[in-house]
């Protein structure tokens, strides 16, 4: 009988031992998972650095400075092509060249190619940027914003937009857009 009891404990030490275990590697699995998780503060950053950012291209290319350079900095800070990221970009101002999933498809629209129906966006230029997020849904290592954001030109007029930007972490852990699409409010004129 004291075997049996013996037995019984070392396998009881051992089911414990294990969820011991167990219990560890999730503990640590799930610290590491919210080392990576998006908070809506970086959110609510990379939306201030993008208007920022936008607002910089068009200083500089009033200024008759490298706009193409602002830009392709602004798109490698901000959108993952950098990384070799997948992104689905659909600009606003896009009929012909709807989705711009390479990263010199997405300069085109910024700072405009001849012959294209790209006119450069970012080089209206516009002195400020302004976030109105409807909602942020934060899930781990991705978040998604959608709202209207306000694109105040020179004159002071203000144009709205709508937008849903997604959101993830490349390997260094910088917040970058994976999804961007934004357009005009409808219309019923």
């Amino acid at each position: 009988m004291k075997k049996f009891v013996t037995a019984a404990a070392l396998g009881l030490s051992a089911v414990a031992l294990a969820a011991c275990s167990e219990t560890a590697t999730t503990e640590s699995a799930t610290a590491e998972a919210g080392a990576t998780a998006i908070t809506a503060e970086e959110v609510t950053a990379a939306q201030q650095g993008w208007g920022e950012g936008i607002v910089n291209i068009g200083s500089v290319f009033t200024a008759d400075g490298d706009f193409r350079q602002a830009a392709t900095d602004h798109i490698n800070t901000f959108y993952g092509y950098e990384d070799g990221m997948e992104i689905l970009f659909k600009p606003t101002l896009a009929a012909e060249d709807q989705f711009r999933g390479t990263f010199d498809e997405a300069l085109s629209y910024f700072v405009g190619t001849e012959g294209t129906e790209d006119g450069g966006f970012a080089i209206a230029p516009y002195t400020a940027v302004r976030w109105e997020n409807e909602g942020t849904i934060l899930d781990g290592d991705s978040a998604m914003a959608m709202g209207n954001y306000y694109f105040t030109g020179t004159d002071g007029n203000e144009t709205k937009v709508e937008y849903t930007f997604g959101y993830t972490k490349n390997d260094d852990g910088d917040l970058v857009i994976n999804l961007h699409h934004s357009s005009l409010p409808f219309s019923a004129n």
